[in-house]
């Protein structure tokens, strides 16, 4: 084995209560990620990873595989970690996180985070994507700039790159990223990741990946040449979701 896929799955969101439960075109979403992740047919192995007895019930019965996780976990990352830890993956050569609300992730998007690490050498990889110029002002919007060789030198909610002469705006808009929310990392990093302390900037923006950052470790972005569909969050977006997976269904009969 290689390649390590983990899907974080936590029972109890905020915004969207047993979120990973709730049904997508019919079945539990955290069953349509794992269905999306393993077709893409980039991993020798993908795992489930939950905090709750429950969801690992209906992924067990599903025949996916799923690891049950410690329940103190304060974010997905370090219950990635967990599982990444286990004897059986020690031979990993990249772990790769994908959130369990992503059931439309691109192939494309894990790739990038992937080639970051495996081609660059970054020891976490990560993505971004154009975006247009109205994100600057739209904190749940993530913006990221890099260096010229791809390393991250900052991810935040406020509008960055900044614009100081407004004869530069044409220039800061070709430049403007998204962050998209998949990581590879090789399994020293992920293990060094968790066990750093909350850094303020991480507190501060909400941002765990400023953790690493702040700690010196450099993060690769790879850019992908469009923003893919939203993770699921809210009752919205399931409802969203619902309505594009009828789409896709229906253009495959």
């Amino acid at each position: 084995m290689t390649i390590l896929a983990v899907l974080p799955a936590r029972l109890q969101a905020t915004r969207l209560p047993r979120k990973p439960l709730r049904l997508l075109g019919g079945q539990p979403l955290i069953l349509r990620v794992w269905e999306r992740v393993s077709d893409l047919g980039l991993f020798d192995d993908v795992v489930i990873a939950t905090d709750s007895a429950e969801v690992a019930e209906v992924v067990a019965e599903s025949g996916a595989r799923c690891v049950l996780t410690s329940d103190r976990h304060p974010s997905g990352t370090d219950r990635v970690a967990e599982v990444a830890a286990h004897p059986e993956f020690a031979g990993v050569r990249a772990i790769v996180n994908v959130q369990g609300d992503e059931p439309f992730v691109s192939a494309e998007a894990i790739r990038a985070a992937l080639d970051m690490v495996i081609d660059r050498g970054f020891p976490i990889g990560t993505v971004a994507a154009p975006a247009s110029p109205d994100t600057l002002a739209r904190p749940e919007v993530v913006k990221v700039v890099a260096a010229d060789d791809g390393r991250a030198l900052y991810f935040s909610r406020a509008g960055i790159p900044f614009v100081r002469e407004v004869g530069d705006a044409p220039e800061r808009d070709r430049l403007v990223r998204q962050h998209l929310g998949v990581y590879a990392y090789t399994p020293d990093a992920l293990a060094r990741w968790v066990r750093l302390a909350e850094h303020p900037l991480e507190r501060i923006e909400r941002l765990e990946q400023l953790r690493p950052l702040a700690a010196g470790m450099a993060i690769g972005v790879g850019v992908v040449t469009e923003v893919p569909e939203r993770g699921i969050d809210t009752e919205d977006d399931l409802v969203r979701a619902n309505a594009r997976w009828t789409d896709r269904t229906a253009g495959r009969t």
